[in-house]
């Protein structure tokens, strides 16, 4: 097992999270994820940091405090961008103490990383979990020795098992993806729309096929061909390649995640084809810039927060100095975090491209 530790200092390069809105579940109102830190934050040199902080905000150096991290390994753009912007985030922070454990998929490795953890009496633990299942055991052992633990992304099977879970909004993701669809097909019922999806076995697949097909039967439209992939451009580029050979016209293509989208942009490209109109999934920066460009048949692209993990950071640091979200009147932090699925489109996407992942 493999930790760096070390105390953070220093100014951070950028405030992570800009314009990305946060749902917050229990009916509270939509949040921006400066609320983890003041309603007027000060525009200092040490942007998101504390040496500066107006005094009196969740920003302003407090006791030193120990946040232990542990992700799946970055096998891909949007799990690698997960740990280095948990990083950045804790890197805003003097008072922060980050313990980064090496990025497995092995689920019995990132249940000791978890252990070690607890037995270095760590403030607090952040968890994104390969399988939440197979880590709820050990993040219920946390809790119970008063270890408060943030459950990023995957959530566990028991709700005890973490003082607060942040998600992203995979069946929103769909809606989104499929309100897009209908707004540019204009009312034509006759539209021809593909999907690729995911890997069709996991939920998170399944929830955002539902969401999609939800959205396009408000205007009478429905999936006529649909493929699945693996999350890999390898994935992408076969799956993409049987569906175009499947379906000689298509007007949309809805494509569930931008790093297997880089192989099905391919397989369009070898295909030749660009009578329709694409969107991808999860937010890459090089599906932004694709979409930048205006060049090719992606125009857009729905979010799937990569910045997950970095509010974690920030919410354990609050939990661990006893704080709360400064634009609640609630004086505790929520149980439950929701982020938004937005469109990115030509028109807003200087806006999500700095805190875009690279596929």
């Amino acid at each position: 097992m493999k930790f760096t530790s070390a105390k953070i200092t220093g100014p951070v390069a950028r405030r992570l999270g800009t314009g990305l809105v946060a749902g917050l579940v229990a009916g509270l109102s939509v949040l921006a994820l400066s609320a983890c830190i003041s309603n007027t934050p000060e525009k200092t040199e040490n942007v998101g940091g504390t040496s500066n902080a107006k005094a009196g905000s969740n920003d302003e150096k407090g006791d030193t405090v120990v946040i232990g991290f542990s992700a799946p390994a970055a096998d891909h753009g949007w799990m690698g961008a997960i740990s280095e912007q948990a990083k950045t985030a804790a890197e805003a922070y003097e008072d922060v103490d980050f313990r980064l454990a090496e990025g497995t998929n092995e689920v019995g490795l990132q249940i000791s990383q978890v252990e070690t953890f607890i037995n270095d009496k760590v403030d607090a633990i952040v968890l994104l979990p390969f399988d939440g299942a197979a880590l709820t055991p050990v993040a219920l052992k946390a809790m119970e020795a008063g270890i408060p633990v943030i459950n990023v992304d995957r959530e566990f099977n028991d709700p005890n098992a973490a003082r607060v879970t942040v998600l992203g909004d995979n069946y929103g993701m769909g809606v989104s993806a499929g309100e897009y669809v209908c707004e540019q097909a204009g009312g034509k019922t006759d539209a021809v729309v593909a999907e690729i999806a995911g890997i069709d076995s996991l939920p998170l697949t399944q929830d955002r096929s539902k969401g999609f097909k939800d959205a396009l039967a408000k205007c009478d439209l429905d999936v006529d061909n649909r493929v699945a992939a693996d999350f890999t451009v390898e994935g992408g580029e076969k799956a993409a390649s049987n569906l175009l050979q499947a379906a000689p016209k298509i007007d949309f293509l809805w494509n569930h995640d931008d790093d297997q989208g880089v192989g099905v942009l391919a397989a369009i490209n070898n295909a030749g084809r660009d009578e329709f109109t694409m969107v991808g999934g999860a937010g890459s920066a090089n599906a932004m810039r694709e979409i930048e460009s205006d060049k090719g048949v992606l125009k857009a692209t729905v979010i799937y927060p990569s910045t997950q993990a970095a509010d974690g950071i920030k919410l354990a640091r609050l939990l661990a100095q006893d704080k709360a979200m400064s634009d609640l009147v609630e004086v505790t932090v929520p149980r439950t975090i929701q982020l938004d699925a937005p469109v990115v489109t030509k028109e807003n996407v200087a806006e999500f491209l700095p805190t875009a992942f690279e596929s």
